[in-house]
């Protein structure tokens, strides 16, 4: 190798090098933009929570940099003295929690007895389950409503978390399945050869294996189930509603009532998001299971 070449590559070299910093540094500046242009909107909304109505009424957020004496806790100990708003937070939680869990334990035992277990007919079950993620919510309101009317349901905590557990499902058993497929059938089989039974080798075995796949699923779930309006207000007691619902109202009923809907929508906001940032690791380990196999 002459001399000229030696020193064309080493060029080369240092010019690769610099490109791939520079290129990492413009990546990590571009995210870092991304992600706050992304909270603004939250940050705005607590920066009005905490300002006054009057003042909220006739400025934006931003004043409160300039201004900073319009922030005030007094719009938060009014929704705390709002029952409505108090309490459709504790029903919020009441539907979220219980659709969430059923979801991802029945999705779970269905996608393991898909992936995992032999019975007629499998293939063809799976593919009716899977093609139910078509069907939009709208289609069924109408029909799901005249049944959970007839059985006593209708507009009960009850009847909204079956109706989030059974839309909920189609995507849990497509998800889970497609995870429990790529466990290893040896791993399996070894476990079923020292006498574990089906439910033991599921829950011992499969079920903490799929820890990030589970994890994703329930803040997918959690995520939809907080922060469904449509649902809620067909099928939710009107004198009981959960926390879309309930701030909902209370904007029908007092158009300007600020001081109560800008903490509440900044609470209602605040908890699904501090499910996703606890569990994000999870969620970002199940989003890409599978993708180096």
């Amino acid at each position: 190798m002459t001399s000229t070449e030696s020193v064309v590559r080493a060029k080369q070299s240092l010019a690769t090098r610099v490109a791939a910093r520079a290129g990492g540094a413009g990546m990590r500046f571009f995210l870092v933009v991304v992600g706050l242009l992304w909270l603004t909107p939250t940050a705005g909304l607590l920066l009005s929570s905490l300002r006054d109505p009057a003042e909220a009424d006739l400025t934006g957020w931003w004043k409160v940099f300039t201004d900073p004496s319009q922030l005030t806790l007094d719009g938060y100990d009014q929704l705390l003295h709002n029952e409505v708003v108090t309490d459709s937070l504790l029903t919020t939680a009441l539907i979220t929690i219980p659709a969430t869990a059923l979801v991802v334990l029945i999705g779970a035992l269905a996608g393991y007895a898909f992936a995992c277990m032999d019975f007629p007919g499998r293939d063809w079950w799976f593919l009716l389950v899977v093609g139910l993620l078509v069907v939009p919510v709208q289609v069924a309101l109408i029909p799901v409503s005249k049944l959970f009317g007839e059985i006593g349901i209708f507009q009960t905590t009850t009847g909204v978390v079956l109706f989030h557990t059974a839309f909920g499902l189609p995507f849990a058993v497509f998800l889970l399945h497609n995870f429990f497929a790529e466990i290893p059938r040896e791993l399996l089989e070894a476990a079923r050869l020292d006498g574990a039974g089906e439910l033991r080798l599921f829950f011992r075995v499969v079920l903490p294996l799929a820890g990030p796949a589970v994890a994703s699923l329930a803040i997918f779930q959690f995520l939809w189930v907080w922060n469904d309006m449509l649902v809620a207000l067909i099928f939710a007691d009107s004198g009981d509603p959960p926390i879309t619902v309930a701030l909902q109202q209370q904007a029908r009923q007092f158009s300007n009532n600020l001081d109560v809907l800008g903490p509440g929508a900044f609470i209602s906001m605040v908890v699904p998001l501090a499910v996703f940032f606890a569990f994000q690791r999870q969620f970002v380990s199940g989003v890409m299971a599978g993708a180096v196999k």
